[in-house]
This record gives C-alpha cells, structure tokens and sequence, in this order.
C-alpha cells in the first residue's frame, strides 16, 4: 500500500510540473498585423483582412489604413486574394537555395516578428510561414494564407522599408521573372 500512494503521488507531481513547466502557449497563426509608418503605427487583424478579401467590407480600422493607399478596393482585395501556385518541394528548394536565403534576407527587413529583429529569426518565420502557407492552400499561397501561416501572433509591416524597396521596381520585376523562368526548371529536374 504505501508503494502505491508513493506510486500515486509521484504521477500526480509529474503531471503538475509538466502543466506548469512545460504547458507553453502555441501560436498556430499571426492575428494582427502592426503596420509602421515613421512614428505612426496602427494595428490590423488578419481576420478583418480576410473578410475583406472575401466580401468587400472593411472594419473602420481597416478602412482609414486602405484609404491611405489610395487604391482602390478592388486592387487591393485583388492583391491579396492572387493566388501562387508553387509545388511545395520547389518551394522548400527555393527558401533554402542561396538566391532564397538573399531575398529573404531583404524581405525581413520588411516583413518580422515584433520582439526579435535579427535577421535569422525574420528569414525563419518568412520561411515556414511560405511553406505552411503552402501547405495550407494545397500548393497555392496567398497573402491571406501567408499571414495566417506566420508563426507569431503579431506580424510587422514596416511601411518604410517597403517604400525603399518600391523605388527599385525594376530590378525586383527581373529578379521575379528570374525565379519564375530558369531556376524553377532546375529545381524541378532534382
């Protein structure tokens, strides 16, 4: 009996320790996303986007950020409803390949978790959050799916940075016919 109650005891000891050590909240999705501008942020979830790309309404947040664009709504929910479809084994070999591990790089400066702003840990969320994107729309990616595959719940937009990038349309334009001529036979050939 007293190796039972011994027995007893230290199973329920484990599973305390287990909820209170172990029990750490997983983040299966980004909910919002915190637009910066300068000194000016606003935050916007990625459900009122999502609604938005399906039907057209926009929460009031929503609408003061897309009036700033000066877009139209129908571009805009045109942008973020166009689908890509890449294989998702060309992916993995894309986000892994040298010219990925580049472009992800500038991209992070974009787009990044909150608290960590180093570089390794932007280019890791950017890339699991285009595979689970991936993965998510059976081959098809989104804006939508990419947001709500970001691995934390909040997700930087840094306005700025995206401008100075904007400046060289020309050269991201080439770089993007690049990726989607040559180097996608290759990948597809190993």
């Amino acid at each position: 009996m007293k190796f039972y109650k011994f027995f007893i005891t230290k199973i329920f000891l484990l599973f305390i320790s287990n909820t209170l050590f172990f029990n750490i909240p997983k983040v299966n999705s980004a909910e919002n996303i915190k637009i910066i501008y300068g000194i000016f942020s606003r935050t916007v979830t990625v459900d009122s986007l999502k609604i938005f790309s399906e039907s057209g309404y926009a929460t009031d947040d929503l609408r003061r950020i897309l009036n700033a664009t000066g877009s139209s709504d129908k571009k805009i929910r045109s942008i973020l409803n166009k689908n890509f479809d890449i294989p998702i084994t060309i992916a993995n070999k894309l986000v892994y390949s040298e010219i990925g591990n580049v472009f992800l790089i500038r991209l992070s400066s974009i787009i990044h978790p909150p608290v960590a702003r180093d570089v390794k840990t932007g280019t890791l969320a950017l890339r699991a959050s285009v595979i689970q994107g991936l993965n998510l729309g059976d081959g098809k990616i989104n804006l939508i799916k990419f947001f709500k595959s970001y691995p934390t719940q909040t997700v930087i937009l840094d306005v700025n940075a995206l401008s100075k990038i904007m400046n060289k349309v020309e050269s991201i334009s080439e770089l993007l016919e690049f990726f989607t001529k040559s180097p996608l036979k290759k990948f597809k050939s190993n």
